[in-house]
């Protein structure tokens, strides 16, 4: 599963999905298929510095959602997602810092 375009305006701001780059994922290959239980995690950092997850599902009752996360949040769902597609120092440089 790829992450889908999706825009979204939540609390004022917009999430772009397009425009945005993808941190980290949980797409990948577990021998069988590309979801997990029918559901994926994709990680987005915004040209502003703002992080945001976009949830996605297979289930035909339930929607993709996309939803903004504080810098503690993302790194905790970074540090969670199988898939780095952009390395830590350069998503958190300043949390190496504050270690």
């Amino acid at each position: 599963m790829q992450p889908r375009d999706m825009n979204w305006v939540v609390a004022g701001k917009r999430y772009r999905t397009d425009t945005a780059t993808l941190v980290a994922h949980d797409a990948c290959w577990n021998n069988c298929n590309w979801e997990h239980d029918g559901r994926n995690t994709f990680l987005f950092r915004t040209s502003q510095g703002r992080f945001f997850a976009q949830y996605q599902t297979l289930a035909p009752c339930e929607t993709d959602t996309i939803k903004p996360l504080d810098t503690g949040e993302a790194l905790h769902l970074y540090q969670s997602l199988g898939k780095k597609e952009v390395p830590f120092v350069v998503i958190f440089p300043c949390s190496i810092e504050d270690a």
